[in-house]
């Protein structure tokens, strides 16, 4: 991405839409993201569950068709690229791997990509089947490893670092860190890296570390060795209430035992904030939230989003962008994280309504 005038959107891409064997194991027989989705029930009035999809329906991953489809919704609404999520949880172990492989290997579609390193350890709270949780139990423990171990890595993801699909920062292959302070070596792991990538005919790796937490992380992440930062403000709300009414929302929270329930419209207040001024800042763009599909009662939902208002907060990102200097990227969360009520894909109330009032904004920058 040399052109620092125009804005570029690269929307996160959730792979798990497939069955895979470890999933079977811990959940049953062809367990995927739609399983969380499809039993998904109202817990109080008003409560817009289930989300159904709709253009696209309860698709599988592994169907080529529909990764092509995908892309090419994306394309049309002015999307720049997606964002897949990739799983290394050391010594060589992957999960969900199959779809970006196949895009990498059939060269289809022929749309821009890049990975963000999901760097988090499984636990059953995420994914019980009735939607309920007790204890952390770990399934799949993310480990780091030693110099060797970032080789490996490393190692196998140069030929999609190569692609000529593959999205670059100052010509360097972009890669994201999900949870950057949360790998305590990752300054080492850094180094080694851009060791590696010079050493194989490029220019180096353009690094982003992704943090969701309110607090400012954005020095220390910098000062471990990375290019930029992407905050995920989609909590934020909660810091800007006050003592009493954190105490009052506990409280019936408790005696109903109720998701924490925020209208998007006071939520989108806190989606961007003055750090995302910074040219090291890439913002994010929050279509709705709504976790209780994994989570049921114990979630987190951004009520009443619309595309109306969405198109609104897209106008603020961008109008924040257009005045930057420096690289002009945004990231969208997310294009289809279904099962956090995270998506920007259709779905049978509003259709493509989101993709189109983000189309509508980008046109105008």
């Amino acid at each position: 991405m040399k052109d620092e005038t125009t804005i570029k959107a690269i929307a996160l891409y959730l792979p798990q839409y497939h069955p895979i064997n470890e999933n079977d194991e811990w959940w049953g027989k062809g367990f995927t993201e739609w399983t969380n989705v499809g039993k998904a029930k109202p817990l109080f009035k008003g409560h817009d569950q289930p989300k159904v999809p709709g253009d696209l329906g309860y698709y599988d991953l592994r169907v080529p068709e529909v990764r092509l489809e995908q892309a090419r919704m994306a394309k049309e609404h002015g999307i720049d690229g997606f964002c897949y999520y990739h799983y290394w949880f050391g010594h060589g172990r992957q999960l969900l791997e199959r779809p970006f492989n196949e895009v990498l290997q059939s060269g289809s579609p022929d749309f821009p990509f890049m990975l963000c390193w999901a760097n988090e350890s499984w636990h059953s709270k995420f994914w019980k089947m009735e939607g309920s949780f007790i204890s952390k139990e770990m399934l799949m423990e993310q480990t780091y490893g030693d110099s060797k171990e970032y080789e490996d890595h490393f190692y196998a993801l140069l030929e999609a670092f190569k692609d000529k699909r593959y999205i670059k920062i100052d010509n360097k292959p972009a890669f994201m860190i999900y949870k950057p302070l949360d790998f305590p070596e990752v300054a080492n792991f850094i180094k080694k890296w851009q060791e590696l990538a010079v050493q194989n005919g490029l220019d180096g790796i353009y690094f982003i570390g992704q943090y969701r937490s309110p607090e400012k992380f954005r020095e220390q992440i910098l000062n471990k060795g990375f290019d930029a930062v992407n905050p995920v403000h989609i909590l934020e709300f909660l810091y800007h209430r006050n003592f009493f009414e954190r105490k009052i929302i506990k409280k019936i929270r408790k005696w109903r035992h109720t998701p924490i329930i925020v209208k998007y419209k006071e939520a989108m207040k806190y989606f961007n904030i003055e750090e995302d001024n910074y040219p090291d800042v890439f913002p994010t763009i929050i279509p709705n939230w709504d976790h209780t599909p994994r989570s049921q009662k114990d979630g987190i939902v951004i009520d009443q989003s619309t595309p109306q208002l969405f198109k609104e907060h897209v106008e603020q990102v961008f109008s924040q962008l257009a005045h930057k200097k420096g690289h002009k990227i945004c990231f969208i969360k997310s294009w289809n994280e279904w099962g956090e009520g995270n998506y920007m894909e259709p779905d049978l109330k509003y259709g493509k309504a989101y993709l189109s009032a983000f189309k509508e904004i980008k046109n105008r920058y």
